[in-house]
């Protein structure tokens, strides 16, 4: 796969569509209801610089929690935006996660902080800043999945890293774009000689004896399968 190719793909996404559209409706609403400069300019900047946060603190402490499976009425969610993604990390058609779950995020992470600033138009401008930084994150978390070899160091070094936490060790290197909240918390490695092979890298913890206990993801799944994608069996 070439760049034109892969350009091509990550725009027929759903998803990435109605990222783009809501975006367009925000800069809309920010025409309408226009902010000052100075808030408008702030609050793209903070949701652009509390977009890695967020993210890091979603994907380690929620997505690869072990609570959500717990709770009947989230295990599907979980099962849906990130324990089948690990499952198998080539399933491309849920590459993205969904829009139920990301549309809220976005939107609590980025709107308040543009409101407080800059009323309903830094809300808007703020709420933009995050779908378009979203696509972009998806944009890199397709070059880590797809069959498509990025020349850029810095493409190359994010696609080793992302690819080392789905096939080495799922404890790790939770930023897509951007690790420096891994540096700060200590969940940065890059290479898999530093860490040892996690044993759930691919179940995220819920193994067989964890699905007698809490099963309803296994029965969401049709049992729940152990070892690499391509040799895996289920139990």
């Amino acid at each position: 796969m070439n760049m034109r190719q892969l350009v091509v793909a990550f725009f027929q996404y759903p998803a990435v569509i109605a990222y783009i559209l809501l975006a367009i409706v925000s800069a809309g609403i920010f025409i309408a209801h226009p902010a000052a400069a100075l808030p408008t300019i702030a609050a793209v900047v903070i949701s652009i610089l509390l977009y890695p946060l967020v993210w890091y603190t979603l994907h380690r402490w929620v997505l690869h929690s072990q609570w959500m499976f717990k709770v009947p009425m989230l295990a599907a969610t979980w099962k849906r935006i990130h324990y089948d993604h690990h499952q198998d990390p080539n399933r491309l058609e849920i590459l993205f996660g969904a829009l139920h779950t990301t549309l809220p995020t976005i939107f609590l992470a980025t709107a308040p902080i543009g409101w407080l600033l800059g009323g309903l138009g830094g809300a808007a401008a703020a709420f933009a800043t995050g779908l378009l930084t979203t696509c972009f994150y998806e944009f890199c978390h397709c070059i880590q999945h797809l069959a498509y070899s990025p020349k850029h160091p810095m493409l190359v070094m994010m696609k080793q890293r992302h690819m080392a936490h789905h096939f080495h060790d799922e404890t790790g290197n939770f930023g897509i774009t951007n690790f420096f909240w891994d540096r700060l918390f200590g969940t940065s490695y890059a290479k898999v000689s530093e860490r040892k092979k996690s044993a759930t890298v691919f179940n995220l913890g819920y193994t067989p004896e964890v699905a007698k206990r809490w099963p309803k993801v296994a029965q969401l799944s049709g049992g729940v399968a152990t070892g690499h994608p391509s040799t895996r069996i289920k139990h």
